[in-house]
Formats: C-alpha cells, structure tokens, sequence
C-alpha cells in the first residue's frame, strides 16, 4: 500500500462526507424537491451499493480468509462477517430514536413546512432535533467513511463507484440536518456549518478505523473488515435508500435508479478489472 494510494481513498472518502453540505444549500436554495430525480439517483446509488457488495466486495473478502483460513473456513467467516455488518449498522439505526433519524426525512418543503408548525415558537426544540439529527448522521457516516476507504485501498475503481454511490445517499442527509437548525436559529449560515460538520465524520471514521485496525491487517482481519463493509451497504440500501427513494417519488422510478446502477457498476467493473 502507497501513500499515494491512501491519499487518494482518503480523498475519496471526504469527498462522499462532504456532499452532506451540498444538501445543505439545497435545501435553502430551492423551494421544491425534484422528487423524480432524486428518487432515480436514490434507487441508482441503492444499485450500485448493493451489486458491488455482493457481486464484488463480497468475493474479495472471501478470496482473503479462504487465503488465510482455507476454503470452508475461510467461506463461514466470510457469511458471519457480512451478517455481522448488517446486524452492527442495523444497532446503531436502533439506538437513534425515528424523530432524529435522517433517513427519516423527506423533501425540502415537506420539511421545512413541518418545522414551521410542528413546534410553533419553540426554538429550543428544534435546535435540540436539529442537533440530535447532525449526530444522528455523523454515527451513520463512521461505517460508511472506514467502508469507503476500505474499498478505495483495495481497488481505486471500486472506491471511485462507492464514493458516489454513498455522496448521493449524504444530500437528503444534508437538507435534514440543516432545516430545523435554521428554523431555530434563523442563521443559513449556522445550519450549514453544523451540516458541514456532521458531514466530516466520514473522513473522521475513516481515518480512525484505519489507524486502529492498519498494524494489525492480514489477509484474514482485511476479509473480515471488507465482509463486513459489503453487509453494511446492503443494509443501508434495503434499508434506507430504497425506502426513501419510494418515499420521494413513484415506485418504479426508484426501480429504474437501482437497475441502472447495478447496470453502470457491471459495466464499470468489467471495463476496469
């Protein structure tokens, strides 16, 4: 592994945290939602994520505890770990109460009138949701950080796809961090600074993850981490993107998005393998 390489999965992975403040200024530079695009490029990220996870990921991971532990061992650990990172993302959705769960959220006016009514002159309560949803999405963004920059290490290309992928899924994260904060505030400027701040947890868990577990990597601890990366994705796809792809717009449009991207990330990896 170069330095080079790192710089660029960390590059990489700042890049996806980041686009939380593209949602951000969204929400304050539009009155309405493109619920039709943005439910296509939900259910296009969901495709992505979810062929490269099982298609990909899930395949390299085994090929490295099969290396380290031989094939049937190698083949059980491999199911484990990628349960295991479902069962691990699904705990930390668990511990978030639904009112302060940014996948929770729906379109810019949807919320922005629901803030507006939900607690007429009461400030503190939506300060308070608005900071509990900036934390809310900076746990979600730790696994997903250290998975991109897992991916990013092992093949560039696949964390190039996964990046999007995992960028798309932070703007509807950005529009509900920063829609209450404003609403309480009244300050576009502090609402995107909190968006902006939930969105740095990414390179943040990615560069804490990595300096934990970097001295101790082998082929079978790598195995593990990247099973366990492709169950997490999976999870947040069935669990997050698609619903609230649904939740956006029409139910084939979400449909259209995940063939799509399961057809671009086909293709891509074929092109670059």
């Amino acid at each position: 592994m170069t330095s080079e390489n790192l710089w660029t999965a960390f590059g990489l992975t700042l890049f996806a945290g980041l686009c939380t403040g593209i949602g951000s200024a969204l929400a304050f530079l539009t009155k309405r939602t493109n619920k039709k695009f943005l439910s296509l490029a939900l259910g296009f990220s969901a495709g992505v994520m979810i062929y490269v996870s099982m298609i990909e990921i899930f395949r390299k991971a085994q090929d490295s505890l099969i290396l380290g532990l031989g094939e049937k061992m190698g083949s059980w650990i491999t199911i484990v770990s990628f349960f295991g990172g479902m069962l691990f993302i699904a705990a930390i959705d668990k511990l978030i109460p639904s009112h302060e769960n940014p996948h929770e959220m729906h379109s810019v006016e949807e919320i922005s009138e629901s803030e507006k009514t939900a607690y007429p002159n009461a400030e503190k309560k939506l300060l308070r949701m608005g900071i509990f949803t900036a934390l809310a999405v900076a746990i979600h963004n730790f696994p997903e950080g250290f998975a991109t920059l897992i991916a990013s290490l092992q093949d560039p290309a696949l964390g190039v796809s996964i990046a999007i992928a995992v960028a798309i899924h932070n703007i509807p994260e950005g529009i509900a961090v920063s829609i209450p904060l404003y609403y309480a505030t009244g300050s576009h400027k502090k609402a995107f600074y909190y968006s902006f701040l939930s969105g740095l947890a990414e390179p943040a868990g990615a560069i804490i993850g990595y300096l934990i577990l970097a001295p101790f990597m082998t082929d079978t601890l790598f195995g593990i981490v990247f099973a366990g990366v492709g169950g997490i994705m999976v999870f947040i796809s069935l669990d997050q993107l698609l619903p609230t792809a649904r939740e956006y717009g029409e139910h084939h449009l979400s449909i259209y998005g995940l063939v799509l991207g399961m057809l671009v990330m086909a293709v891509s990896l074929l092109l670059f393998m």
